[in-house]
């Protein structure tokens, strides 16, 4: 049989001090925190800079990589090498209040117009009321108004004159005018007097009456066409004088503003809003505000304002939004309410922008699962990419929950780069359930969670170095580098790899540096750092804890020394939280005559999972594919986890349950004192399995708590040698003989250091040699099938 027992030089990968040319971190440059991620930093260049539709990014890592932070840098990066986008306002719209309209201004413009807006009412409230309080608007006015009085006047003049003629005099009274007959001094006569006359008198009095009265009614029926003639010619002489003092005001800002459209004619509205409504701008006293004009407006000047959605006055690069709460509103941007008089009023100046609006000529960055929990937001903002617009719209509006009437702004066109960080499951789910996630989001940036080791220690003490100084920590000595560096491969469960989970690492440096203060320590050394990580594994493990106790008092039953056929100690990782550990398993089988099925217990009563039941297949067809080629298989198998209450999931038990299998059909007995892990392929062949390290501990762990005997190991897979980073004292007791290691590539290299037998090799004809354990086996099963054969002709008899 050969060796295949590990050197303990195999069992951790220390990190060589004489590769970190320093004696601290205080003496390193720091770094930018992106080691090791080439292939995302590739991708998000690529996406910052085509300029395409769709070419949006999704920087895909698992929480705490740091890609937040490499994405704003090179984002950042980019933004300052670009042009400065333009501001947007809102103004009103004089001909459509409800439908506010968009104004682009020149980069940073925004303020400066909305302050030019305020200042130009601010004159006019000036010029306007001392245009209209001069002397020469007061002379028109009364001219006016005294040349419609008077030629009333000389109209009622005239039908006096004509009615005196008749001896009619023409009476005004508080109700209107009245006639009454005269005598020849024009005094007027009292009915009684007008009885006297004689009849032909009475109806000529009466006649000229009733004539004087219809050329009255006449009269008066021309009096409010004269006072609407008049009232016209107020009004063009109140425009006259609005127009002079209004031009003469606003065309500064015309000039000003000359090159930009959008503007001028904003202006021209205002301009002409301003001259029809110039009775706000005129002083009133308070007995001549009716109630009616109270209730429609509190502020008349508040449409003459300009409402800044966006403006870059005071960056000097392309703008870089993160978005925290990516929640519709905060999205898309909404229309606010404010009470009024027992009701709910907005207007164009309660619009308020939200970060689509802010990173608009720029880049947004956005996390995908908050995106996503977000009602409506996925939605949004797929429709606002695919319309290349930003329409405000309140979600009752959009959802028809509600009918009223609000307002409607007008889209403001959208040029944004969209970066999207969140886990690959995410990525992958909205790639497989989302047909339009693709269109928009062409350019996936892959995180890295590791990085490879070789000649990477001097970049990695620099990453450690700008953790530590960013984080204001204590700098770390060269033997606190190599220790975390080592620890780092742990983490990686691969000692060829450095982990890259930069929140990981600030934590165990946070702690270190906890411990160097307690310590007294000016800078953190290795003995910080292993006070960090063993207390931060004390404060997880008392369910380990618990677990190894119940095995060392005999609760949970686990044989570490003696042989038992048909029996052997597997190997499985429990993860909780962040604290993972490894649990020693009894599996066992039996075997008997049968027609060759292979029973998984836990598949029976659905505790095992799809992978452990494709595993336990595996080994199935290959003991019949190994044992009986030309003869039937006839024996029927049982496997099972003894105690095992919960879900039995993964394949790692495979290669441990077809030497249980084997050895009960073989009658040889196993080695109790090794566990071993691995999964077995159809060929024979071992393959790796996850978690060797806490695998190989755990068994060490109760082993070492029922005492070590010096003949105790665990068995692992060939393809397993590169990750391992044991702890030290596994490695200790490896060095000291009292704990093995052992490397296996096939199933009969695992079960020779079971059994202690020599596996065989089949000849030419496909016979083991007796003496060895495959034949053995084989004989067993040729045993079987010769059973199986005379008890069959038996019963055909």
């Amino acid at each position: 049989m050969k060796n295949r027992r590990l050197d303990p030089s195999q069992l951790y990968k220390p990190c060589s001090t004489e590769e970190l040319k320093f004696s601290s971190t205080e003496e390193l440059d720091d770094i930018d925190i992106t080691v090791g991620q080439e292939r995302a930093i590739e991708a998000i260049k690529f996406g910052i800079h085509i300029q395409k539709n769709g070419y949006n990014i999704f920087a895909m890592a698992p929480a705490g990589t740091g890609k937040l932070n490499t994405v704003k840098l090179l984002v950042g990066h980019a933004a300052s090498r670009q042009a400065i986008p333009s501001d947007w306002c809102y103004v009103n719209n004089f001909n459509q209040p409800a439908k506010p309209s968009a104004i682009k201004l020149l980069p940073g413009q925004g303020n400066y117009f909305k302050a030019d807006m305020e200042q130009l009412i601010d004159e006019l409230s000036v010029a306007i009321p001392a245009a209209f309080d001069g002397d020469e608007y007061r002379s028109r006015e009364s001219e006016i108004e005294s040349q419609s009085r008077q030629r009333e006047i000389n109209e009622l003049s005239r039908l006096r004159d004509k009615a005196a003629n008749a001896h009619v005099i023409l009476i005004e009274t508080p109700t209107g005018y009245a006639f009454s007959p005269a005598d020849e001094n024009n005094e007027i006569i009292s009915p009684e007097q007008f009885n006297k006359f004689d009849k032909d008198k009475q109806h000529e009095i009466q006649k000229s009456i009733i004539d004087l009265q219809e050329d009255l009614a006449k009269l008066l029926k021309n009096f409010p066409a004269w006072r609407k003639e008049a009232k016209r010619k107020l009004q063009a002489l109140n425009r006259e004088v609005a127009e002079l003092a209004v031009n003469h005001t606003i065309d500064e800002l015309i000039e000003k503003y000359a090159k930009q459209e959008a503007i001028l004619s904003y202006l021209n509205d205002v301009q002409k809003d301003i001259i029809e409504h110039v009775r706000d701008f005129l002083p009133r006293s308070e007995k001549m505000i009716s109630f009616m004009e109270l209730s429609q407006e509190s502020n008349p000047f508040k449409r003459y304002q300009v409402n800044v959605m966006v403006d870059f006055s005071n960056t000097k690069t392309a703008p870089v939004i993160f978005e925290d709460h990516p929640n519709y509103s905060n999205l898309l941007g909404r229309i606010d309410h404010q009470a009024y008089m027992g009701s709910l009023v907005t207007d164009f100046t309660m619009i308020k922008p939200g970060a689509l609006h802010k990173a608009n000529g720029g880049y947004l960055i956005l996390d995908a699962r908050k995106l996503l929990i977000q009602p409506y937001s996925w939605e949004t903002l797929k429709r606002t990419l695919q319309s290349h617009e930003i329409r405000i719209e309140s979600l009752e509006r959009a959802l028809s929950l509600i009918s009223t009437s609000s307002l409607e702004p007008e889209p403001i066109p959208l040029n944004v780069k969209v970066i999207l960080v969140g886990e690959p499951l995410i990525y992958y789910l909205l790639s497989a359930y989302d047909p339009e996630f693709y269109n928009l989001f062409k350019v996936a940036a892959d995180f890295d969670d590791s990085v490879s080791r070789e000649n990477s220690s001097h970049d990695y003490a620099r990453l450690l170095a700008t953790i530590a100084r960013r984080g204001k920590l204590r700098p770390l000595s060269q033997n606190a580098v190599a220790r975390v560096i080592e620890h780092s491969s742990r983490m990686a469960g691969d000692a060829e790899k450095l982990l890259t989970h930069l929140a990981t690492l600030k934590d165990l440096l946070t702690e270190s540096d906890y411990w160097a203060e307690e310590n007294g320590h000016n800078q953190i050394i290795n003995g910080d750092v292993q006070q960090a990580i063993d207390n931060k594994t004390r404060r997880l493990d008392k369910i380990r804890e618990k677990l190894y106790e119940h095995i060392d008092r005999g609760t949970v039953m686990i044989d570490t020394e003696g042989k038992v056929t048909g029996q052997i100690n597997a190997l499985s990782v429990l993860q909780l939280g962040e604290f993972s550990f490894g649990q020693p398993s009894r599996v066992t089988a039996t075997t008997r005559l049968g027609t060759g099925k292979v029973v998984d217990i836990e598949r029976e009563i659905e505790l095992g999972g799809a992978i452990h039941s494709k595993g336990v297949l595996i080994l199935s067809s290959f003991i019949a594919a190994k044992y009986a080629r030309k003869t039937p298989f006839s024996i029927a198998a049982s496997l099972v986890f003894e105690q095992s209450y919960g879900h039995v999931e993964g394949d790692s038990a495979s290669l441990a349950e077809l030497c249980a299998i084997l050895s009960s059909i073989a009658l040889v007995p196993l080695r109790q004192d090794i566990a071993i892990t691995g999964s077995i392929n159809q060929l024979g062949f071992v393959q790796p399995i996850g978690g060797v390290n806490e695998k190989i501990e755990g068994f060490f762990d109760v082993c070492a708590k029922k005492g070590l005997t010096g003949s105790q190991g665990v068995i692992i897979p060939a393809t397993n040698i590169k990750h391992l980073m044991l702890r030290w004292d596994v490695v200790h007791a490896a060095q000291s003989g009292q704990f093995h290691i052992y490397a296996v590539a096939t199933a009969d290299d695992a079960l020779e250091l079971l059994t202690g037998l020599e596996a065989g090799i089949a000849n030419e004809e496909g016979i083991y040699p007796l003496e060895s354990f495959n034949g053995q086996v084989e004989a067993q099963l040729l045993q079987f099938t010769t059973i199986r054969k005379d008890f069959n002709s038996k019963a055909d008899n």
